[in-house]
């Protein structure tokens, strides 16, 4: 019987999300009497209770910061124990939006333009907004450099900059990024293999973290995507790019908007969820591999980074 330990919950904003995606997967895994399941949070004893329960690998469901971006996997790399998604330069490159952005410019991946705002400095908002009106132009997509889900993403005027600018303050550091109209579709990748890409059309004014994981929020799922067979193998040969670039494993989905025939690149996501409404499962559904598939596959890129 192989154990396997599950890690959800942590300290991030995405902490639910983290559960719930947790649940999921362990009902699936249930169906098979092979694995013998643990499921933890990394709290202060998270390390006693691994060594204890000795797995044959973490499933690493964690979300956003201590999740994702590199710090619970310099962890596991220190027990010498195989976990599953990306390692940890993999995952604090792509957490950090300032950092995979450069990547991405630097190998002539498209994204969009942006300046860093911090707070830590003294703020000149005007000076500020003569660079945006300069260089981005209104409106802007305002973000933190290291969360995910869309947790804390505004997209905003001149009229309501401020306003917004001023509920991201807990943050510290932000991007300041060139608001990209257009259809947003989203390319998942697995492992080696370009898995697909799906459209989404939200309701609200863009894909927000209550667009989703709320069914409340409707947002109409597309797939296959009306796209042209270039356009189609443009945008996955792009997310397999992007994957590399960042030397991911196990999956991965690069969200895009397609505007004026170009594919914009927004973010890569590590660690993408893995409930009822997400994303991933609904690709892999559609190609015929199914919930439980796709979890084993996750499970079979589990490896220690070297």
């Amino acid at each position: 019987m192989d154990r396997i330990l599950i890690l959800a919950g942590g300290y991030s904003n995405e902490r639910e999300i983290s559960l719930i995606t947790a649940k999921s997967v362990i009902h699936e895994l249930k169906k098979n009497k092979k694995y013998k399941l643990l499921l933890i949070e990394p709290d202060g004893s998270f390390v006693k209770k691994l060594r204890k329960f000795k797995p044959k690998l973490v499933l690493n469901l964690l979300h956003g910061r201590y999740g994702e971006d590199g710090y619970i996997q310099s962890v596991l790399e220190s027990e010498k124990v195989k976990y599953s998604h990306s390692g940890v330069l993999s995952s604090s490159l792509a957490i950090d939006k300032e950092l995979s952005k450069k990547i991405f410019i630097k190998n002539n991946i498209l994204t969009p333009s942006y300046i860093k705002f911090s707070f830590k400095n003294n703020i000149d908002i005007k000076n500020t907004i003569k660079k945006i009106d300069k260089n981005l132009k209104f409106p802007v997509v305002l973000k933190p450099i290291n969360e995910g889900s869309s947790v804390g993403v505004y997209i905003c005027n001149k009229k309501n900059f401020i306003r917004c600018l001023m509920k991201l303050e807990k943050f510290k550091d932000i991007l300041i990024e060139k608001y990209i109209p257009g259809r947003e579709i989203q390319a998942a990748i697995l492992g080696k293999k370009k898995l697909g890409i799906i459209e989404l059309k939200p309701k609200r004014k863009f894909y927000d973290y209550k667009a989703k994981y709320s069914a409340s929020a409707k947002t109409e799922h597309i797939i296959p995507v009306n796209l042209s067979s270039r356009n189609f193998n443009k945008i996955n040969s792009i997310a397999m790019k992007a994957h590399r670039l960042l030397k991911c494993r196990g999956v991965s989905r690069s969200d895009f908007r397609f505007y004026k025939n170009k594919f914009y690149l927004l973010e890569l996501n590590t660690q993408p969820g893995m409930t009822s409404l997400s994303l991933v499962p609904e690709i892999a559904r559609y190609k015929n591999i199914s919930f439980i598939q796709l979890i084993e596959e996750i499970m079979r890129d589990a490896t220690i980074n070297k």
